[in-house]
Order: C-alpha cells, then structure tokens, then sequence
C-alpha cells in the first residue's frame, strides 16, 4: 500500500508512485530571500518535510528541490533601500533561512537554486515560447505568455474564465500587455532597478517570477515532475502560470500532482504585520519558546485544514514533547540503541 495524497488537479486523493518507477521528483516552491521568513511560511516548509520523511521511511528514493527567489521585485527594492547588492543582500537573508530551517529539524532539499544562477535557461524558455507563438514582445521590450494560445489555462484553480481587456496597463506591475490575463516571462529594464538586470534578446531586463520556477524544474527534475508542492496561496496565479508556459514550451504534462498547504491563522485571524502577529522563529525565541515546540505545533494539524496558531498551543506543546521524549528514550532502550530518537 503506498503513500495517498489529496491531489489538487484532480480533487481526489491520488496513491503516489514514482512516474519512472525509480525516484519520486518532488518540487517546493521556496522562500523569496529579502527578509526572515515567519511561521506561516514554516507551517508549508514543515509539512512538507515530513511529507519527505513519510516517503523515504516508506522505502521511496527521493529527488527533492526546493529553490530560492533571489531576484524579483521585492528583492530588488529592499536590497538598494539598504545599500546592498542583490547577492550579497539575498545571501543573508538566505543564511538565516537556512539557519531556520536546522532550528526546526528540517531536512535540507537535494538541490536548492536560485533564480540569478539559472537566467540563461530562463531566456532558453522565453526564447521557445516566442517562437512557437505563446509569447510576445511588448513595445518596452517586456515579454509576455500569452494566455490565449493554452487552452487548457486555469484547470487546476478551476478558473473558467479571466477578464480580457486589449490595450490596458496595469497597475500591479505597470507592463504594458495585450491583455490582462497575460502574464510577464521578461520584464524590461527600468529605472527603479539600478544595475539588477541581464541582457537578453529582447534587451536588458530580468525574469518574471513565474518563469523562474519552470526553468529551474526543468533543469534539475526533468519536463515531467511528480510532485509540485506550496501554499494554497499559490494555486493562483503561480502554479497556473507554471503550467502553461512549462507546457507549452516542452509538449510535454508539467506535474503528476499537486501538494497544497492550507493557511496558518494566529489567535483565529490572518496573519498581518499591523495585527502583530506575523511571527517570526527569533520573535517566538524572544517569547520564552524553542523551534521544536513550532514545529510540533506547526504539523499537528491536517495539512488541507486551517491551523489556529496560539502560545497557548506552544505551552502545551512542552508537555507534549517531553512526552515523546520519554517514549524515544524507552524504545531506545528496549531496541539497545543508547540515547533519545
């Protein structure tokens, strides 16, 4: 009997299996570098750690990577409010992620790129689009998927229709498009973004968020993955946009299945920095409370049900834990191996 998952394509519980009956590929959407990442971006990390765990205990060979947003607008905008570049401000910002990341027992991915490092497979990407008639270049030299030539775009959000408006700026990222469900592949060179750009074909500039994670899956898992994992804040658009340019630039399905982490409330609301209650590790180390105690409470519900964050539920998961201490400490003993599991 192997591992069943509640897949989000298909809305059903799915049994998984290797596609090449060897090595389960396994993807993570990771964090984006230019600040601390907090508890409801852990609640996902968490989760699919033991996800990774339950499968390798179970005897499947595992390919997991999980990459790193080391570039977009957020990035970019911070690391010149503080005077840094973009590599060494995003190198911080990654090492205490990582840093985080042992805190909370989490085992680190086999492969975890970032998104400077692998421009040229992006541009390889854009490159096919266009040429196959899935993309096109905007008058300031932008690039765009367009939306119109998948049909198939929205199937794993259920989106059934999107507006279409011709001719429209917008004002989420103020690129000029043809419509509005299009979305960015290459974002033309502007002001705002000093010496962070590349060149490219269609002149200098840098990548859509979207396109970043399709380059970097098909660089180290292939055109087909097994698994692609996120919070279910990604469905839409991320993981959409995924889809559509990943398939239409190889021909091939992009993944088997789809792995969504439900959000984490705090104290019964959404977390925001002007309630207060966008944790981080080192806020909640403040607090009195160890990363294991997170942790434990970060997986202790289903992954497709809301998590109810509290320090009440962090007190009570000392208990909890020494607990298992004990019983590691027991077990231990009766098998002859010295010391806690």
């Amino acid at each position: 009997m192997g591992l069943s998952l509640f897949d989000t394509m298909t809305r059903v519980p799915v049994e998984l299996v290797p596609m090449d009956g060897r090595e389960f590929r396994f993807y993570c959407c990771g964090p984006t570098v230019y600040g601390p990442a907090h508890i409801g971006n852990f609640r996902t990390f968490v989760l699919q750690d033991v996800f990774r765990r339950v499968l390798e205990l179970g005897g499947l060979k595992v390919k997991h990577v999980r990459n790193l947003t080391d570039v977009d607008d957020k990035t970019i905008r911070v690391s010149q409010e503080v005077g840094k570049s973009l590599r060494e401000f995003t190198a911080g910002w990654t090492e205490k992620f990582h840093a985080d990341c042992r805190a909370l027992h989490c085992l680190e991915p086999h492969v975890e790129p970032g998104a400077v490092d692998h421009i040229p497979q992006q541009i390889a990407m854009i490159a096919t689009l266009e040429r196959d008639g899935h993309a096109y270049k905007a008058a300031d030299g932008s690039v765009y998927f367009r939306v119109a030539s998948f049909p198939e775009y929205g199937r794993l959000s259920r989106l059934r229709e999107r507006e279409l408006r011709m001719g429209t700026s917008v004002a989420d990222d103020e690129y000029e498009r043809d419509t509005l469900a299009d979305f960015a592949l290459w974002k033309a060179r502007k002001a705002e973004d000093g010496v962070n750009y590349w060149e490219s074909p269609w002149g200098e500039g840098r990548p859509g968020w979207h396109l970043e994670c399709s380059a970097m899956i098909r660089e180290y898992l292939g055109d087909t993955i097994d698994l692609h994992s996120g919070g279910v804040d990604l469905v839409f658009p991320h993981h959409e946009n995924e889809i559509a340019q990943s398939e239409c630039c190889t021909g091939h399905e992009f993944c088997r299945h789809w792995f969504h982490v439900t959000h984490l409330l705090v104290d019964g609301a959404k977390m925001s920095k002007s309630l207060g209650n966008l944790y981080t590790l080192d806020e909640l180390a403040a607090k009195g409370f160890g990363a294991l105690e997170v942790r434990y409470v970060l997986a202790g519900s289903h992954y497709r049900a809301p998590l109810n964050f509290t320090l009440a539920s962090l007190e009570a998961a000392r208990p909890a834990l020494a607990r298992l201490g004990k019983a590691a400490k027991a077990l231990g003993e009766r098998a002859g191996v010295s010391g806690c599991l």
